[in-house]
């Protein structure tokens, strides 16, 4: 087998990377062309692996949400794995993890067989997510916005989102339930963490909550809730509720059959909210990670 591995330039080596994360994971929302286009920066490697030319894995390393860690994703197509593609997309991951003066390397996994690969390489279980899928059957009624309260979306008010991370936007991220904390850029925040459409809570014109739904261009009638929080000085007043089953009634209104969410497990107060709506668990993914030092030879 001649294997290549190349890094992603055109717009059909884009195009052969998300097909290849479809195929492997069709359960989630893959980002569009113009979405990883969009996000291509220097400290992102995406990687394309070929055997004999045809495509068979894919790639993506650049610096997680977690401080000091770099994400790295090695994925192979069924029908081509155990046959080194998955170690050698790694060693190039890993390598640039280390170019990028990051100490840990973070991975996940959600199947028996990437467990066992992360396990390999020394990788350590440190967080859970739970997947939480709501099923639409008719119209959703959302419950009275609080009072104070006006909704709106970040599309409606364009810049309101961005201004948002100082106040909203850090006090957001650090009550995420995980062994480390996150670090999100306010350039981070503007590009990665806003979906359309998002919906906004303000109060006296400052936004206090937010839930959004993450369309999937290749499954029109699967949809992913984007970050919903409510700021702590606004919580058990029903903003959350209110605001999820604002996501769940658009969802509704445009033809969306299903509607997930992934949740940290030692997050429960909001797996808890989404059982009362009617979600159900229906996966769960583990989050790995261990020191770049002495992995596949980096000191």
């Amino acid at each position: 087998m001649a294997l290549e591995i190349t890094r992603c330039v055109t717009d059909d080596d884009y195009e052969a990377w998300r097909r290849v994360r479809i195929a492997v994971i069709p359960y989630e929302r893959t980002q569009s062309l113009t979405e990883l286009r969009e996000g291509d920066k220097p400290e992102r490697l995406m990687l394309l692996a070929r055997a004999d030319g045809e495509v068979v894995g894919h790639g993506l390393a650049q610096p997680s949400d977690s401080s000091g860690g770099g994400s790295v994703i090695p994925r192979v197509l069924e029908g081509h794995r155990r046959r080194g593609v998955g170690t050698a997309l790694l060693e190039r991951l890993v390598a640039h993890v280390g170019e990028l003066g990051l100490p840990t390397v973070r991975a996940g996994a959600d199947d028996d067989g990437s467990l066992a690969f992360a396990h390999r390489f020394g990788f350590e279980e440190v967080n859970r997510e739970v997947e939480q899928t709501y099923r639409l059957t008719g119209p959703v009624e959302p419950t009275p916005a609080p009072e104070g309260i006006e909704v709106v979306t970040a599309q409606e008010r364009p810049g309101l989102w961005e201004a948002s991370y100082e106040r909203f936007g850090l006090e957001a991220l650090a009550d995420f339930a995980v062994d480390t904390p996150l670090d999100v850029s306010p350039e981070r925040w503007a590009r990665d963490w806003l979906v359309d459409p998002m919906f906004l809570a303000l109060h006296d014109g400052e936004v206090v909550g937010c839930a959004g739904v993450g369309l999937d261009p290749d499954q029109p009638t699967r949809a992913e809730n984007g970050l919903t929080a409510v700021r702590r000085d606004w919580r058990r007043r029903g903003l959350a509720v209110h605001l999820k089953l604002v996501t769940l009634a658009w969802a509704a209104e445009h033809g969306i059959e299903e509607v997930y969410t992934w949740t940290q497990d030692g997050n429960a107060a909001m797996r808890t909210l989404n059982e009362r709506l009617g979600y159900d668990t229906t996966m769960i993914g583990i989050q790995l990670a261990r020191p770049l030092a002495g992995l596949l030879g980096n000191p």
